[in-house]
């Protein structure tokens, strides 16, 4: 039986900052940011959106009346869930009008949360042909103004249906994981900002990757020739290019600027939108098949997902006929050509504005949120949201 993505959706907020523009106000040369990175617009979340509107919004627009019927499982990635107790994939099961008769969790490990999600549904799809299963990738990066990690910030969120019988994209089942106890990323339960040894997360992004690529190739006897392209883990869209290169030079040529050049389509949403950890492989995912040209039904596509503290995983998927055909590129495309570019300065007051921690009540102003799905305010320490359709 064939299990794997049926549908995919994105969201990401309708305000962004230049990167170029942030770049001269931090006093940096652009091109750190344009081209040592590789990001050319960061996207922000006004107070109105969090990990689970965002997620909310993703599901919303692929999801319709036979898909409510038939999932009986939501599983919400996240690292920058909005209750230590209560999982987001209940708010969310609720503001789509799920059927009541459906399991609702939310899962963390960092940027490798959604990539677990993904493996629990093919599971229990597997064993339930008739279900479907919502995984969700939603977060909010947030490291701080004036920081170091300030420019892999970014925010959004990515939706996959998970089914028998997938239209986009059969999962198979091989693939390799690699666990291990180290301190690259982090973040304390008293901060709403993450911590991070960047120059050792790197390291550990690429070593994970090499491992976990040479267990999968000792495993299934195929390589770099068996691929169309590899997507990765894109906290940033130079990072995945740094691991592929050290393992690039075992390809013929005509190999290494196939995957090069697919590798470069994977990144263009990603560079509009930053770093939205859990979603940012899925993101790379969902670029590279809505704007290809060339890639093939039948296609074997890679993919490599990290999330620090660590966990690595290098699994793999095979691209259905007419998979184009159920991918939403005109709604992405209005969706990038839609947003709004905030000045820094307004980025700067947007990022300050925090919901109260203190037991004080708020309403917000939704008004200016073009999103169907908002956070409308806090009342006795519980989080109000809203769907606008209803």
């Amino acid at each position: 039986m064939k299990i794997g993505i049926d549908k995919i959706g994105f969201y990401t907020p309708h305000i962004y900052v230049d990167m170029n523009k942030l770049a001269v106000a931090r006093n940096v040369e652009p091109e750190k940011f344009t081209i040592g990175i590789g990001q050319d617009k960061m996207a922000v979340p006004p107070i109105t959106q969090d990990s689970v509107t965002l997620g909310a919004n993703a599901a919303l627009e692929i999801i319709d009346q036979a898909d409510k019927e038939a999932i009986d499982f939501v599983i919400f990635g996240t690292e920058t869930g909005i209750d230590h107790s209560k999982s987001g994939a209940v708010y969310i099961h609720h503001l789509l009008g799920l059927k009541p008769n459906a399991r609702c969790v939310e899962v963390k490990h960092a940027c490798y949360g959604a990539t677990a999600g993904i493996q629990m549904a093919k599971g229990h799809v597997a064993l339930n042909p008739e279900s479907k299963v919502l995984v969700i990738g939603s977060d909010i990066a947030r490291y701080g103004l004036n920081t170091g990690g300030e420019s892999t910030q970014g925010a959004g969120a990515v939706a996959l249906l998970i089914s028998a019988n997938p239209r986009i994209m059969t999962l198979e089942n091989k693939s390799v994981s690699l666990t291990a106890d180290i301190m690259d990323f982090w973040r304390p339960l008293y901060s709403d900002k993450a911590l991070v040894d960047g120059k050792f997360s790197n390291e550990q992004y690429i070593s994970f990757f090499q491992k976990v690529w040479e267990k999968y190739k000792e495993e299934t006897g195929m390589d770099l020739e068996d691929f169309e392209a590899i997507c990765y883990h894109l906290p940033y869209t130079k990072m995945g290019l740094k691991a592929m290169r050290t393992v690039l030079g075992d390809a013929p040529e005509e190999v290494q600027e196939r995957l090069k050049e697919h590798y470069r389509i994977s990144t263009l949403y990603n560079r509009n939108v930053g770093n939205i950890y859990t979603g940012s492989l899925y993101l790379s995912l969902l670029s590279l098949l809505e704007l290809n040209d060339d890639i093939k039904a039948g296609s074997r596509i890679g993919m490599f997902s990290y999330g620090s503290g660590a966990v690595g995983e290098f699994f793999s998927g095979i691209l259905e006929e007419n998979y184009k055909e159920h991918l939403l590129v005109k709604e992405h495309k209005d969706l990038f050509e839609s947003r709004k570019e905030v000045t820094v300065e307004e980025y700067e007051q947007i990022f300050e504005k925090t919901l109260p921690t203190d037991g004080s009540n708020i309403e917000l102003d939704i008004n200016e949120d073009s999103a169907t799905i908002c956070l409308s305010g806090l009342t006795d320490d519980m989080r109000q949201y809203v769907n606008k359709m209803r």
